[in-house]
């Protein structure tokens, strides 16, 4: 008997077995950088006695010990300091032991490589802003073919991330940039990495250099998945990727079917079709389209699916009778068909797919090897066939000691000895041998039957098996039951989906079996755990009840239910029918016809009416682009009855792609919907829908811009759509009409020097496409540019007010094309005009101040008008200088004394003179803020001594010291002075300066 791959024989060599493949060895691709100097093949048996393994290479055997660079560990072959031109082939595996011998998969071994770059520098490519362009990676020698490829720009680690615009094929390694901008310029480098091997090379820096002009152009594919073959249950991955100005859009459809639910993926902006799981129903034609606003470009790719070998039927181990008939047959799937061969003991054996054997003997007995292949791969399938003789033995299966029959029944008694050859079976009861008549029958397999079984029948009956190698007997002894009745069974029911029904079923049985009840619907048996079951069992004495509950009851529900009450002896059925009537099942064979502009016929077949009468029908429809959700449409008639097949929708929108789906409706609720109909696209018209929002006026000096708010692709209602344009001075009888045909324009700038500044121009808009014009919008008006203020102000005074600040006043222009004014400020000498500050002042003001000016230092300040068409003339120059800086640092010491006297506290603050730098304003005095703590604000004091009387108050104050100059105020000393009122205390300062102007308490 066998279990799984592990066969028991019943033989002198029971405990032994031929070789069971646990291991073998895989395709191997070595790196020919690779560290490890050895390969090592794995081969490894189950087998009893233990088997001995043997190599070969490309069909010859492998001599180990002669050659220093094999040696076995094992069954494993280890393959020294490998070598491509010794080592690269296939190589298999032979198992043998006194039982036969097997042949492992063949497994290859390969030498990886990835060579460097050519290191040629690269030639520059100059490409046109808006065109698109190609970078060729050209990857160097390499195996195997397993690349991937990613672009850096300028340095490393730096990788151009992919988007809608910009695409690396994983063919070629080429990187495709749809739409080149200015911002693409750069040096570009290819780089290559074999995952097979862990290596990475990249290429000579390609540079890009992008040309300023925008033209736009069609949409044009660049990348093309040539005709792909690929596997059955393998992913594939379909390229394609289109350059233009605007950036394409990229769509994928199968064009004899639909792309496989829940087996695909489209990424990169769509440029990559995935395809996961691959059926053969898979095979077919795929289309990708992508297309802008100046045309479309579409590329078809055949994909073919093919089959590596797959067991439909393969043999397994077998022990089998001397003289005996075998068949040992095995059968492969795949594409295209497989071709099948057998080895015996690793010779071939046999041409076909299948072995016959007639009269076997001890020679038939070996290892067999079932092989199928096509051009995809080669699988095997092993066993092991043994020929058994010898005399009848009960050892492994004896009759049953105890047999149960019920009365009236039927009962069979097993007879199988192990034997070969063949034995012959005779039955006896008690002392009496039995034969065959009308209630007593002996199969060809040895069984005996009894039927209508009484009492008198119960006994001892024995089984006696003889061939030519012996003879032996096995015994039972049968006890008669009283049988098994139905004593009530279940009713037929009617009811409604969501309704309950209870089925009830009773039996007697004899008291001293066990009874159970099986409830079954249509013939399978049902979980009683599972949502909507529920039953229960009451056992006496023999009889026993059961009740089956079902709730919520479904349209699935319905069908033949049957109670089974069984006995270990016997078993007995009835059955009742239960109807469930629901809502109707979905339409089918949805399809559309007499497509028109706005309204489409749509045909169905019925669906189940789940026994109750259709009563009327609902057709929803889908924008298939827009992705919307399905929605109820418009029909004539407004109401389909029940016994309809066609309707029209109405009220579609032109030039749209649409599916449709049918849902039926009874006095039981509404059913699901039915599957989509094909997508069809309704007809083209002229548009109806006008650009909205018409505004604009001037911007440049001789210029009228026209801006709109673009009309929605849903209302193009055809192809080739764009704008018409038409626009008049206010009052003229005659207008100027230009066209835009880009669908997603806003703008639009005419172009005239003759235009008069500040004109009032009347502009209308309308759309267009290949089936005609659409009516104007409503007229809006605008005016054209200004001329730029032709005067320049005349400048009244500039004076600076501290080292970094200066004011400036002119006169202004009496023009009221004037918007405002600029002021330009920049030191002489030192920094260019192109750098100079900038101050913007409204045409109300006539002054502004200047600030972050340089102190010490001579400045140049010009004044020009300005309005929407640019900025008049400059003014004459003025010069001013600016002052020198404030004193930055503090007098090196302060200090101060309390004095209490009858009149109050006064507080006396000393300090040293300042003395300024070279490039600082001379000091003019001092000025001592007096704040109580925590507060910002308090008394502030101005003096030209070094010192000065406070008066003392109670509580925390500070006092804060600075120098003040032409240029502004100096660096800030600060004490804190605690209020007194009862002694005299006495405390001197010390402050260390810093250049930081940092102090520090001494």
């Amino acid at each position: 008997m066998c279990f799984e791959s592990l066969c028991v024989f019943f033989s002198d060599k029971s405990s032994g077995f031929g070789p069971v493949f646990e291991e073998q060895p895989v395709d191997t691709i070595y790196p020919e950088e690779s560290p490890e100097d050895k390969i090592i093949m794995s081969c490894r048996t189950r087998a009893n006695p233990p088997a001995t393994y043997r190599w070969w290479l490309d069909n010859t055997e492998i001599v180990i010990g002669n050659e220093d660079d094999y040696s076995l560990m094992g069954g494993n072959l280890v393959i020294s300091f490998p070598d491509r031109s010794k080592h690269a082939g296939n190589y298999s595996c032979l198992a043998s032991n006194e039982f036969g011998t097997l042949v492992s998969q063949k497994a290859s071994v390969q030498f990886g490589y990835l060579d460097m770059f050519s290191s040629d520098e690269r030639e520059a490519v100059y490409v046109k802003e808006g065109q698109g362009a190609v970078l060729l990676c050209d990857p160097p020698p390499h195996f195997p073919e397993d690349l991937s490829f990613r672009w850096m720009l300028n340095e490393f680690p730096e990788f151009i991330p992919l988007d809608k615009r910009r695409f690396v094929s994983q063919t070629t390694g080429n990187l495709y940039i749809s739409t080149v901008r200015a911002s693409d310029s750069g040096n570009y480098s290819c780089f290559v990495s074999s995952p097979s091997i862990a290596k990475s090379v990249f290429s000579k820096f390609i540079p890009l250099v992008p040309i300023a002009e925008r033209e736009k152009y069609p949409a044009d594919i660049k990348v093309k998945s040539p005709d792909t073959y690929t596997l059955l249950g393998q992913n594939v991955t379909l390229e394609c990727f289109a350059l233009g100005n605007p950036i394409p859009q990229i769509r994928w459809r199968k064009v004899d079917g639909d792309l496989p639910v829940e087996r695909h993926n489209i990424s990169m902006s769509g440029s990559l079709l995935h395809l996961y799981d691959i059926q053969y129903e898979d095979e077919g034609l795929y289309e990708c389209e992508a297309d802008n606003s100046k045309g479309k470009d579409r590329h078809k790719v055949h994909l073919y699916v093919e089959g590596a070998p797959e067991w439909v039927e393969k043999i397994s181990s077998s022990e089998r009778d001397i003289g005996g008939d075998y068949i040992m047959s095995c059968l492969a799937s795949g594409k295209p068909k497989p071709h099948v061969h057998f080895l015996k003991n690793g010779r071939m054996y046999g041409k076909n797919h299948e072995l016959r054997f007639t009269d076997l003997t001890f020679d038939d007995s070996g290892m067999y090897q079932c092989i199928a292949e096509n051009r995809h791969g080669t699988i095997y399938a092993n066993a092991e066939l043994r020929v058994f003789a010898g005399a009848p033995s009960f050892e492994w299966n004896p009759v049953k000691p105890k047999l149960l029959g019920a009365k009236n029944g039927r009962v069979v008694i097993d007879c199988k000895p192990r034997a070969a050859p063949r034995p012959s079976i005779s039955w006896s009861k008690g002392t009496e041998l039995l034969h065959n008549s009308s209630r007593i029958f002996i199969w060809p397999d040895g069984s005996l039957e009894l039927l209508n079984v009484t009492k008198s029948d119960e006994g001892k009956y024995t089984c006696l098996a003889e061939n030519d190698r012996g003879r032996a007997n096995s015994s039972g002894s049968l006890s008669v039951t009283d049988a098994t009745k139905i004593t009530l069974a279940p009713s037929s029911a009617d009811i409604s989906v969501g309704e309950s029904a209870r089925m009830e079923c009773a039996a007697s049985h004899d008291p001293t079996l066990d009874l159970t009840f099986i409830w079954s619907l249509d013939a399978h048996v049902i979980d009683r755990d599972r949502e909507h079951y529920e039953s229960k069992m009451v056992n006496s004495a023999g009889t026993s009840s059961s009740e089956l509950l079902i709730s919520n009851t479904q349209l699935r529900h319905a069908g033949r239910y049957s109670c089974t009450a069984q006995t270990p002896v016997d078993n007995v059925t009835v059955s009742a029918e239960l109807v469930v009537r629901g809502p109707p099942g979905p339409p089918g064979g949805v399809r559309v016809d007499e497509v028109l502009t706005s309204s489409v016929r749509v045909t169905w077949s019925h669906g189940t009416d789940n026994l109750s009468p259709i009563s009327k029908y609902s057709i929803q429809y889908r924008d298939v682009q827009a992705q919307q959700d399905w929605r109820d449409a418009s029909t004539s008639p407004v109401n389909v009855e029940g016994n309809a097949e066609m309707a029209t929708v109405i009220n579609l929108t032109p030039w749209t792609e649409y599916e449709f789906r049918v849902i039926a409706t009874n006095t039981l609720g509404t059913g699901p919907p039915s599957d989509p109909s094909p997508k069809i696209t309704t007809r083209e018209t002229r548009p109806v829908v006008a650009p909205s929002d018409i505004g604009g006026g001037g911007e440049t000096s001789r210029e009228l811009t026209i801006t709109w708010m673009p009309v929605q692709p849903q209302y193009y209602y055809g192809s080739n759509f764009g704008y018409i344009i038409a626009f008049k001075p206010h009052n003229d009888p005659e207008w100027m009409r230009v066209t835009v045909t880009d669908p997603q324009a806003r703008k639009y700038v005419h172009k005239d020097s003759k235009i008069p500044p500040s004109t009032r121009f009347e502009v209308k808009m309308k759309a267009f496409n290949s089936q005609g014009e659409g009516p104007f919008s409503i007229s809006a008006f605008i005016y054209s540019s200004q001329d730029v203020p032709a005067e320049a102000p005349t400048i009244i005074e500039a004076r600076t007010l501290s080292a970094t600040e200066a004011v400036v006043s002119w006169v202004p222009l009496q023009l009221q094309t004037v918007e405002g004014y600029q002021v330009r400020y920049w030191r002489e000498s030192v920094e260019n005009e192109a750098s100079a500050q900038r101050a913007l002042v409204s045409s109300r003001e006539n002054h502004t101040r200047l600030d972050n000016m340089k102190p010490n230092s001579h400045y140049l300040i010009e004044v020009r008008a300005y309005n929407g068409a640019g900025y008049g003339p400059a003014s004459q120059r003025h010069k001013i200088y600016t002052k020198k800086a404030r004193k930055s640092h503090r007098s090196q010491k302060t200090g101060f004394q309390t004095r209490m006297n009858y009149s109050g506290t006064t507080i006396n603050i000393a300090w040293e003179q300042v003395e300024p730098l070279a490039n600082e304003s001379t000091v003019e005095g001092y000025k001592v803020l007096y704040r109580p703590e925590g507060q910002p604000s308090g008394m502030l004091y101005t003096t030209v001594k070094q010192s000065i009387d406070l008066p003392m108050k109670k509580g925390d104050y500070l006092v804060e010291v600075r120098a003040h100059s032409e240029g502004g105020d100096g660096a800030v000393a600060q004490v804190r002075i605690a209020g007194k009122n009862t002694f005299t205390l006495v405390i001197f300062l010390g402050l260390i300066i810093h250049n930081d102007s940092q102090i520090k308490t001494q």
